[in-house]
Order: C-alpha cells, then sequence, then structure tokens
C-alpha cells in the first residue's frame, strides 16, 4: 500500500514537474520569438531611415549654404534627409563619390569634371546644371584693370580646367591678347604663356596656384583670377570687389554651370531623382537671387 502510495506521488510530481517544463519552454521560444520579430523590425526600421537618407558632398560656399538652407527644407516634404558633407577643394568630393561613401556631389563645371573622369579614371556624370559663379578678377591693391602694370603677377587655379577659363576671362577683359598655344601643345604652359610677347605684350607673370589657396596668396599678387565659390567664402566681394567678372552666352552658360554630379549607374535612382527636383526648384531660384544677388546666378540647364 505504502509503495502504491509512493509511486503515485512520484508519478504525480514527475507529471507537474513535465508540464511546468513544458510551459516554461513554450514561453521561452515566444520570449525568443518576440525578441527576434522586434530586433528584425528594428533593422528594417533603420534600413528604410538609410534609404532615406541623401548625402552630398560640397564645397562651402554656396553649395552647402543652399543644400542646407534650402534643399534640406524642400526634401523633407516628402520624406528624405539630407546630409551634407562639406570638403574644402575640388578633388576628395569626386574620389569619394567614385568610392560610394556619398551618393552625389555639388561644386563643380562638366569641364571640370570631364578632365578628372579622364586623369583619374573616375566614372561620374552630371545629372542637373544649378548655378553659375562668375569667376572674377580680384585685387587688393588695384582698383581697375588698367592700373595693373606691365609685369604684374596674376594667380590663376593650376587645374587645366580652371586654368583655360581663367585665361579666357583675361582675354575678354584685354589683358591678353589671346591664350597663345596653352590648351593646345602640352609643351606650353603659364611660363610660355609669360614669355610670349604676341599674347601676353604686358608681361604679366602668369602665377598657377591651387585655386583653393588663391584668396589667401591674394596680398601677395598684383590680381588674380578667383572661382565664385572661393571668393564668396573668403568675402572678397564685400572687401575687395571684383575689377571684372565673366560674361556668357549660351554656350558658355552651360559650360560654366556648377552641375549636381553621381556616380555613373545611380542617376536614374528615386533619391537622385528627388535631389535634382529639389536643387532645380523655385525655392531654389528665390534663395539664389536674394542671397548672392548676382555673385551666384541659377542656371537650371541641362547636362545634355
Amino acid at each position: 500500500m505504502k509503495k502504491n502510495i509512493i509511486a503515485s506521488l512520484v508519478l504525480s510530481t514527475t507529471l507537474v514537474l513535465g508540464v511546468l517544463t513544458g510551459c516554461g519552454n513554450s514561453a521561452d521560444t515566444q520570449n525568443t520569438t518576440d525578441t527576434q520579430t522586434a530586433t528584425e523590425a528594428n533593422n528594417d526600421t533603420a534600413s528604410a531611415d538609410a534609404d532615406k537618407t541623401i548625402r552630398v558632398g560640397a564645397t562651402p560656399v554656396p553649395h552647402a549654404e543652399i543644400l542646407d538652407n534650402v534643399v534640406k527644407d524642400v526634401l523633407a516634404k516628402d520624406g528624405w534627409t539630407l546630409e551634407t558633407v562639406v570638403f574644402q577643394d575640388y578633388v576628395l568630393p569626386n574620389t569619394s563619390l567614385e568610392a560610394g561613401e556619398i551618393d552625389a556631389n555639388y561644386f563643380q563645371t562638366l569641364g571640370y569634371m570631364n578632365q578628372q573622369n579622364q586623369d583619374a579614371g573616375l566614372h561620374l556624370v552630371a545629372v542637373a546644371g544649378v548655378h553659375i559663379e562668375p569667376m572674377g578678377i580680384y585685387s587688393e591693391k588695384y582698383t581697375a584693370v588698367a592700373d595693373l602694370p606691365d609685369g604684374a603677377s596674376i594667380g590663376i587655379p593650376n587645374d587645366p580646367d580652371n586654368a583655360s577659363r581663367a585665361l579666357d576671362l583675361l582675354v575678354q577683359k584685354g589683358l591678353l591678347t589671346s591664350k597663345g598655344e596653352y590648351g593646345t601643345s602640352d609643351s606650353y604652359t603659364e611660363d610660355s604663356l609669360t614669355k610670349d610677347a604676341d599674347a601676353n605684350p604686358h608681361g604679366y607673370v602668369i602665377t598657377p596656384l591651387e585655386a583653393a589657396n588663391l584668396p589667401l596668396s591674394l596680398p601677395d599678387l598684383d590680381a588674380a583670377v578667383i572661382n565664385g565659390n572661393y571668393a564668396l567664402e573668403a568675402e572678397l566681394p564685400a572687401k575687395h570687389p571684383a575689377l571684372e567678372i565673366e560674361e556668357f552666352d549660351e554656350e558658355t552658360t552651360t559650360k560654366r554651370t556648377n552641375f549636381l554630379v553621381v556616380k555613373d549607374g545611380t542617376q536614374d535612382s528615386e533619391k537622385i531623382q528627388a535631389l535634382v527636383a529639389a536643387l532645380n526648384s523655385e525655392e531654389v531660384q528665390k534663395y539664389i537671387d536674394a542671397t548672392y544677388k548676382g555673385a551666384v546666378i541659377a542656371s537650371f540647364v541641362s547636362a545634355e
């Protein structure tokens, strides 16, 4: 009798423990499933948020200003988040785009982009024109180009596209009669132009420097041809107004426009199309007109 009672108690205890253990396993499994589901949901949300983020490389003025002060709000209306990555030079925005570190960049002309593709083996394409920054001839020593003495030192950017553009401006304003063989002969350099009495009858010393450094070097030069963005960043239009600025016809308008640029193959993506629409919006047009008053000119031209 006692043996039967003990056996029954052992059996009951085993059944109870089995039920409890079974319930514990079921709860643990459910908790694990809930945790996995929550983690997957968070990952999906993070992925969706990242896909709605557009990273654009730009130089500070006016490009980053336009992006941060106008384009960001325009994109936000459709649920996009804009991240502006500021660069201080003209090289890194393109190499970073090629490497996939940013989705687009906004700072350069077609000529410069094409030169970079050729020289550095990049695969970049322009998708939308936005604005023109007229190059200007600046000086801290003189108030008119006619005052520049023979033999004056004139700084120009040292990259091929901007150097040629700067020389075009010097020709346009009568300081040079021509560019000589610059751009057509590999052996004809800025030093060759300095010594070319036919193209440079006043013997100006043509001095190539990194474009970003020209405003800093201006005190050591008699004059310099400076890209609009670097002139604005250095507040030159306010402190030392340009002696002359570029003039544009239909051809040079496209040639001198700053474009939104992407890596080839991404131009038709949803985020790039949203970015194009925001940059070519009426809000951007009004901001450029009101803020830069002619130092930057809206130019919504096609890249084709």
